[in-house]
């Protein structure tokens, strides 16, 4: 009675094994979705995770980058872009634009974080805000369930000569006010007109 047992043990510890093997090959051979297995533009480093809706979804107007609205220019060559300031019926306003490193050196976002200490990315635009001039009210970038900011992150290592997009979303300021100053950290304000 002890064989048949053990050897139904055995049965059940290969089958498990031949389970967990399976699903190790299926998980491999999924992802990516590059087709050549192409690593990412930083070399090992992973590609730089971003909480932006995708694009359809409530809130993600397609930033048209041909279109500038507004420009900020800071120091060491770094260039911001902004492409479109949009209001959601949801109750936020999305700012798009395009980061680009004109200078010598790689940039690092790391001056445009918040001060928060919980947020894990430590290069991202979570330091930015809206400012309502007129209402003499400043709007931060908001924050998802996990504290994390709704805006790009992982923003560093960015190559001379090379861009990159890049958003953040606030709270809606009221509906009747349009201009405001978008602010980044270490960089001169950009006056902008939210859209609808």
């Amino acid at each position: 009675m002890s064989i048949r047992r053990t050897t139904k043990a055995a049965r059940g510890a290969v089958v498990l094994a031949g389970a967990v093997g399976l699903a190790l090959v299926v998980a491999g051979c999924g992802g990516g979705g590059d087709g050549g297995g192409a690593k990412a533009s930083d070399g090992d480093k992973p590609p730089a995770r971003s909480t932006a809706p995708k694009d359809g979804g409530p809130g993600s107007p397609a930033a048209d980058s041909d279109k500038v609205i507004g420009e900020m220019k800071g120091p060491d060559g770094v260039v911001v872009t902004l492409h479109s300031v949009v209001r959601d019926s949801g109750g936020f306003v999305t700012v798009n634009g395009t980061v680009a490193n004109h200078g010598n050196r790689p940039f690092n976002a790391i001056n445009w974080r918040s001060d928060e200490t919980e947020l894990r990315s430590r290069s991202s635009i979570s330091g930015a805000t809206l400012v309502d001039k007129a209402g003499k009210k400043r709007y931060l970038v908001l924050r998802d369930t996990n504290g994390e900011c709704l805006c790009t992150t992982g923003l560093s290592g960015l190559m001379p000569g090379a861009s990159r997009p890049v958003f953040a979303q606030f709270p809606a300021p009221p509906a009747k006010v349009t201009d405001v100053d978008f602010q980044l950290p270490t960089m001169p304000p950009a006056s902008v007109q939210i859209t609808d």
